[in-house]
């Protein structure tokens, strides 16, 4: 199980190769919000996603034979990113399976940093079934995107970094706004969190129609979506919470949000405009939360993780459409 003793670990491996992104500001999104909102970049990570933290962790903390034989994972493009640029790092091959729906700048790219993709039906076709078949086939060893100890040892460094950073700017108390998927992220701040920084607030954020976390946390079982496709939101979507992520997030987080693609929209245009970074609209979901949702929010500051920018040109111009 991950603690904090592995996540100060993977900062350890991580130093002089993963970027400490920056915690940003803007008094134009504190108006909106009606209270400082701090947005943590990790649109700005290596591969455009936080992904990378955790893919580096994991192989650069596994036993050098089981990295040897190759790495796989699954994922709708962050975390295959990620996992291909580690890969590729350390001089071994990664097989990337990934849906075919996925953005093709994120395909693209993936295939860019040397690994081998392999697309299936997210909708009709069970990623982890082929996954571990594949990785049995081949004898690669599996990377799970949020599943695995040392991958929310990896999402975790982020928080160490948002406890400094919001320390630094004399933040001490805080509701910290994650977009979660499987909860690797969401758990890995929040256990950073609680060692470090112990009066902020992890709640965990989603696309409306895909909020397995926070149907999960209020009802104490791993909940299901209805749905595995369907919304902008691809690189947060997913099945259910994971075994591993779920016990912490239900420890130590407190009830989300749930936000439209609307809302989505004007986040990443907002996110543009006032902060000049490129959000992908999953990674904006927590931004949505703090600029439109503060009502619901105890008073006080709030930082919004971003946790990707890999987002396609049609989407991106869809998003600067939008009226705010």
């Amino acid at each position: 199980m991950t603690d904090i003793t592995m996540i100060e670990a993977a900062a350890q491996r991580a130093q002089g190769i993963v970027r400490q992104t920056p915690l940003l500001s803007s008094p134009f999104l504190d108006e909106i919000a009606g209270r400082r909102v701090f947005v943590k970049a990790e649109c700005l990570q290596h591969t455009g996603s936080f992904k990378f933290r955790g893919a580096w962790s994991a192989l650069s903390g596994m036993a050098a034979d089981a990295r040897a034989r190759g790495v796989i994972a699954y994922s709708s493009g962050n975390h295959a990113q990620g996992v291909a640029l580690a890969a590729r790092m350390h001089g071994v091959r990664a097989v990337i399976l990934m849906p075919s729906d996925a953005p093709r700048v994120k395909i693209d790219n993936t295939r860019a940093l040397g690994a081998e993709v392999v697309l299936h039906d997210r909708e009709t076709e069970d990623r982890d079934e082929i996954g571990t078949r594949l990785a049995a086939e081949r004898g690669l060893t599996l990377v799970k995107p949020f599943d695995n100890p040392l991958v929310v040892a990896g999402q975790g460094t982020a928080g160490l970094e948002i406890a400094a950073q919001a320390g630094e700017a004399g933040v001490e108390r805080a509701q910290v706004l994650v977009p979660c998927g499987g909860g690797g992220l969401t758990s890995g701040i929040a256990l950073a969190l609680e060692a470090r920084a112990p009066d902020m607030v992890v709640r965990p954020c989603e696309p409306e129609g895909f909020d397995d976390t926070i149907r999960s946390l209020r009802s104490g079982r791993r909940e299901v979506n209805p749905r595995r496709g369907g919304s902008i939101c691809d690189a947060i979507i997913t099945p259910s919470p994971g075994e591993v992520t779920l016990p912490i997030m239900q420890r130590l987080c407190r009830p989300g949000f749930a936000v439209s693609e609307g809302d989505v929209l004007r986040a990443m245009a907002l996110a543009f405009e006032r902060l000049r970074i490129v959000v992908e609209p999953g990674g904006a979901v927590a931004l949505a939360a703090a600029l439109f949702h503060a009502e619901a929010l105890p008073e006080g500051d709030v930082v919004a993780v971003v946790s990707g920018g890999n987002v396609d040109q049609a989407v991106f111009a869809r998003a600067l459409g939008v009226v705010n």
